[in-house]
C-alpha cells in the first residue's frame, strides 16, 4: 500500500507571489507541494485573524507550512490554529526581538506610518524595501515576482511586521537563514540553520539547496 504523500504549502514573502517557488523541486513521491498568495486584508484585521482565513486554503491534515520573510511570520500565527507537522521559515523571523534595530525604531517613532506606500508602482523602490538589494540589474525578475503591490495590503504588512508581538520561539520550529541577508541580520538572530551567501532572496537563487535539503529537514527531524 502506497503511503500517502506529506502535503507541503508554501508561503510567499510581503508583496511577492508564489513563482519565487517555481524552482523548488522536492520528490514527487513523497510530498505534494501547495502554493499560497496573498489576499487583501480585511479592514483592521489583525495578524491572527487574517491567518486564520489563510488556514482556510489548508485542504490537508497535519501539513508541512513553509514561509519566506513576512510570509514566515504568518504561518507561524497559522500553526495556532491547525495542528501542523512541520514548521519552517526561510529569511524571517522567530521572535519580535529578532527585528532589526530599524523595524524595532520604526515601532517605537511609529515613523513606518509616514512610508509613502503609494509609491507601489516604483517596482525598484518596492523591491529594495521587500528584498533589501539594489536590483537594477535584476529589475525583470522582480517585477515578475513582487506583484501584489496594493496600497491596502502593503500598509497592513508593514504594520504587521513591524508591530509582531511574538515573544516566545514556537517549540519545534525550523529557521533557514541566510549569512548574507540584508533584511534580517544573522546578528539579532538565534538558533538557525545557515545558508552560506544566502542573502534576503535565496529561495530563488539558492533554490538548489533547498531542493537537497528540505526533504530531510521535513521527515527527519
Amino acid at each position: 500500500m502506497q503511503a500517502e504523500k506529506i502535503p507541503v504549502y508554501l508561503m510567499p514573502g510581503m508583496a511577492a507571489n508564489p513563482t519565487i517557488f517555481e524552482h523548488i523541486d522536492l520528490p514527487a513521491e513523497t510530498f505534494e507541494v501547495f502554493w499560497l498568495s496573498w489576499e487583501l486584508p480585511e479592514k483592521n484585521e489583525s495578524l491572527s485573524d487574517y491567518a486564520k482565513r489563510m488556514c482556510a486554503k489548508i485542504k490537508h491534515k497535519n501539513p508541512v507550512l513553509l514561509g519566506v520573510s513576512f510570509g514566515g511570520v504568518l504561518v507561524q500565527e497559522m500553526s495556532r490554529h491547525i495542528p501542523i507537522r512541520r514548521l519552517i521559515i526561510v529569511s524571517s523571523v522567530k521572535t519580535k526581538y529578532e527585528l532589526p534595530r530599524r523595524m524595532k525604531l520604526a515601532r517605537t517613532t511609529k515613523a513606518y506610518k509616514l512610508l509613502p506606500t503609494s509609491w507601489v508602482a516604483n517596482v525598484e523602490a518596492l523591491a529594495k524595501y521587500a528584498f533589501g538589494e539594489t536590483v537594477t540589474k535584476r529589475m525583470e525578475l522582480y517585477k515578475k515576482y513582487l506583484s501584489v503591490r496594493d496600497k491596502r495590503y502593503l500598509d497592513w504588512a508593514i504594520h504587521q511586521i513591524i508591530n509582531w508581538d511574538q515573544k516566545e520561539v514556537i517549540p519545534g520550529i525550523i529557521h533557514i537563514h541566510g549569512n548574507k541577508d540584508g533584511v534580517f541580520p544573522t546578528m539579532h538572530l538565534n538558533d538557525y540553520i545557515e545558508v552560506n551567501n544566502g542573502t534576503h532572496i535565496m529561495i530563488i537563487n539558492k533554490y538548489k539547496w533547498f531542493n537537497e535539503n528540505l526533504p530531510k529537514l521535513i521527515v527527519d527531524r
